[in-house]
């Protein structure tokens, strides 16, 4: 995978963490039905941070990053998985085959489009229809504010 070569040239890098999102139904607003002057729209919520990233090569500083990447995907597993259960000098290579990163926060933007340019009635009508949908559908539900 080449995208370490751009990380490392000091290019400047974008993060993005994406929250709850879903599509929102112009037909669970009260104001579609009295004027029908209303359309689809998508809530969100986002976080954008920026920063130069540094590239991680050297196994004594990549290991132990390795293991507690491992560690939390691991974590509450029946039989949880351990860099330790693998052989060291297996390890050792696989690590050598490895670039890590870390990007130092330089630049931090979020976004919540929770309809909140809504009426309290819309926004109630959103939170009932996405109420209605699946586990994405109903954290975005939690998330409209009045």
């Amino acid at each position: 995978n080449p995208q370490w070569r751009d990380l490392e040239s000091g290019a400047e890098a974008l993060v993005i963490f994406h929250g709850p999102h879903a599509y929102i139904s112009p037909s669970w607003y009260p104001s579609t039905r009295e004027h029908g002057r209303m359309v689809p729209t998508w809530n969100y919520e986002v976080v954008h941070v920026y920063g130069r990233a540094r590239c991680i090569h050297e196994p004594q500083e990549l290991l132990p990053l390795l293991r507690a990447l491992t560690e939390q995907h691991e974590r509450g597993r029946p039989q949880p998985w351990s860099v330790d259960d693998a052989p060291p000098d297996f390890i050792e290579a696989t690590a050598r085959a490895v670039v890590g990163f870390e990007i130092p926060i330089e630049r931090i933007e979020g976004k919540a489009k929770m309809s909140q340019n809504r009426s309290e009635a819309d926004r109630e009508g959103a939170r009932e229809g996405l109420r209605q949908g699946g586990a994405a559908e109903r954290a975005v539900a939690e998330r409209i504010f009045d």
